[in-house]
């Protein structure tokens, strides 16, 4: 069976999985917010540890591929194709936002539709649309949350299913009887349902050439000119 390493550094918290098959073995959290780079090969190498396997017994790597915080996304990206590149295993590209609601689908098992967040800047999210089947049916944007969020939706009849650390943000603004917040947040157990799928049929990215998907730009200031 498959020995995948999932790497999640989407959000504010690194976090590492190891599975074989269809079983997770291992998975580890940092315990800090923002610690990627400081953490995120100590969390690996604890992984591999626990579950005592080597890491050259890896059949492949599985990265959440965004969007997500820019600097943590570039922390990911770059110890995945590090590690691929060294060991000549294949990179597994999964979709954060299709990750969130696949394990919110697995918790809620609710009819609706399913909206998971990424928390951005002040009121805004990263977010898109998923069926009650996994399928997306609205893709990735940046949206700034309101009271009229999401109202053509439930107009429409639909429940609407809230996760990921952006959705807390919206509770303030967003309550009704057909809305619902998941308890589910990034973390990399949740790479291993897409992951395995994309292992079993060959679905493999890129190494050279794979870019995190961030959706926007990043927001980068320039620093104030010192006083002569």
């Amino acid at each position: 069976m498959s020995l995948i390493l999932h790497i999640e550094t989407a959000t504010d918290i690194c976090s590492i999985g190891l599975s074989r098959g269809s079983r997770l073995l291992s998975i580890k959290n940092a315990e800090a917010g923002y610690q990627h780079a400081a953490q995120i090969t100590l969390l690996i190498q604890r992984c591999l540890e626990e579950a005592g396997v080597g890491i050259e017994e890896l059949d492949a790597l599985s990265l959440s591929s965004g969007p997500g915080s820019y600097t943590s996304l570039r922390v990911g990206a770059a110890a995945a194709k590090g590690i691929c590149y060294s060991l000549d295993k294949p990179l597994i590209v999964v979709d954060t936002l299709q990750s969130l609601a696949l394990a919110s689908l697995k918790q809620e098992r609710e009819e609706a539709l399913y909206y998971p967040m990424i928390d951005a800047r002040r009121m805004e999210v990263y977010t898109a649309g998923f069926d009650s089947m996994n399928e997306q049916v609205e893709a990735p944007r940046a949206i700034i949350i309101e009271e009229g969020t999401f109202l053509e939706q439930l107009q429409a009849g639909h429940r609407i299913v809230l996760s990921g650390n952006g959705a807390e943000k919206c509770r303030p603004v967003l309550s009704g009887p057909n809305i619902f917040y998941s308890p589910v947040f990034c973390s990399a157990a949740h790479l291993l349902p897409l992951a395995l799928i994309a292992y079993e049929q060959g679905q493999f990215a890129d190494v050279a050439y794979y870019s995190p998907f961030y959706l926007k730009p990043p927001n980068i200031t320039k620093p104030r000119p010192r006083l002569k």
